[in-house]
């Protein structure tokens, strides 16, 4: 009995202990922010814009209400400040509950935000902020406002940030000329020797005033939507130029950040009639010193399938998978010197290569840091070396239109 009444008091007493909901959040007062965009005013202000989520629109779809109105899945509000902190602050003048950053998918800057001010004030508020995650995806609006490409509203994807971030995903698994950059991955490319790195841009394919409009979801075909458009070179926190393209892909050659893409490839003076897929791939940099100068090797290794024939070929002859192979090793060094040319005009090492020198010349590195960027890095002789290997043929091995030139 004794025991019994002990164990109770010592229960009893551990209560006194628990802290409780002392930090709750209701769902009721929380305005969830899916993306955020941040653009400046022609006053020097800065713009930020949210994207905030309906969640009864997002649950039940676009649902009519009294009189046959429907409602968007996204609400947008914008405010303006002096900074950031500030124009967050405001917006809260418009919104009847309490910003919430925790699920915030996607940071949009705007294209003259990015070239005049940079990006660097920005990561430094997020940073800052016990909410914000530094795994967040940055894009850069290309030849576009942040704002204008928040209000677009898209079919599929309910969320426009969830548009843009599977987007990013699945356009560098399959095609290769983007890349999917968060906030950190920023933060280490400015920190690095040559503060240099690249972020993806994204634009809107057709009239932005229509984009904001639900007539633009209730389309077959819209009229406007929102397209992965090039990556943005940052130098300095601040963007200077674009890359597009065959050698944006080069880009990602370099960087190893190639998940998966397609070259086609010219066949007996016919362009682009062969598809070549990639299905493993692997990029090797390594660097070293030679009488006071840097120099830098690339390796890549790439194995693939044929996906595509427009030109009748019989690949069962050993000859010709070799010459298909050596024109796919021609296509992906082109691509990765158009890339380094472009990087080296705007000295913006945005591959890394210092880093690369560094590692395996520590005393000559501590040579050539402080001249890298304007010295070194644009006349920098870099070796590329292409391995293209043809793994498989789809299901058949002598093309089909081979028997058709034969008959």
């Amino acid at each position: 009995m004794n025991r019994k009444v002990t164990f109770i008091i010592l229960m009893m007493s551990l209560t006194l202990f628990l802290s409780g909901c002392w930090s709750k959040k209701e769902l009721t007062d929380l305005a969830i922010v899916a993306a955020l965009g941040v653009d400046k005013t022609e006053d020097g202000k800065y713009t930020m814009t949210l994207q905030i989520i309906n969640p009864g629109n997002v649950a039940g779809g676009m649902r009519g209400g009294g009189g046959g109105t429907q409602s968007p899945p996204v609400t947008i509000y914008s405010s303006t400040g002096d900074n950031l902190v500030e124009a967050s602050r405001r917006a809260s003048s418009k919104i009847s509950r309490r910003l919430y950053y925790a699920h915030t998918n996607l940071v949009v800057v705007g294209e003259d935000f990015a070239r005049e001010e940079g990006v660097t004030m920005l990561i430094d508020a997020i940073d800052r902020d016990h909410e914000f995650r530094i795994t967040t995806t940055m894009v850069i609006a290309n030849h576009s406002t942040a704002e204008d490409l928040l209000r677009t509203l898209t079919p599929v994807d309910k969320i426009p940030a969830n548009k843009v971030l599977k987007t990013l995903e699945f356009s560098q698994k399959k095609w290769g000329q983007n890349v999917k950059t968060s906030i950190q991955d920023v933060m280490k490319g400015l920190q690095s020797s040559d503060r240099a790195t690249v972020v993806s841009g994204f634009r809107i394919v057709g009239n932005p005033k229509h984009a904001s409009q639900l007539e633009n979801i209730q389309e077959s075909e819209p009229e406007s939507t929102l397209q992965a458009s090039g990556i943005a070179i940052i130098k300095d926190g601040k963007l200077v130029d674009w890359s597009y393209g065959k050698t944006a892909r080069g880009t990602v050659w370099i960087r190893d950040e190639i998940q998966g893409t397609d070259i086609n490839i010219d066949w007996k003076e016919k362009k682009e009639v062969i598809a070549y897929q990639t299905d493993r791939q692997k990029t090797n940099v390594s660097g070293e010193v030679k009488n006071g100068q840097p120099h830098i090797s690339i390796h890549t290794r790439v194995e693939g399938s044929i996906g595509e024939m427009e030109v009748p070929v019989d690949i069962t002859d050993g000859k010709m998978i070799s010459q298909m192979e050596q024109k796919v090793e021609e296509e992906i060094k082109g691509e990765i010197k158009k890339a380094i040319e472009q990087a080296q005009s705007n000295k913006t090492d945005i591959f890394g290569f210092d880093e690369v020198i560094r590692r395996s010349r520590p005393a000559d590195w501590n040579k050539l840091e402080a001249m890298w960027g304007d010295v070194y890095f644009p006349e920098l002789k870099v070796d590329i070396t292409v391995e293209a290997y043809i793994r498989r043929a789809g299901l058949r091995n002598k093309s089909f239109l081979s028997s058709l030139e034969e008959e």
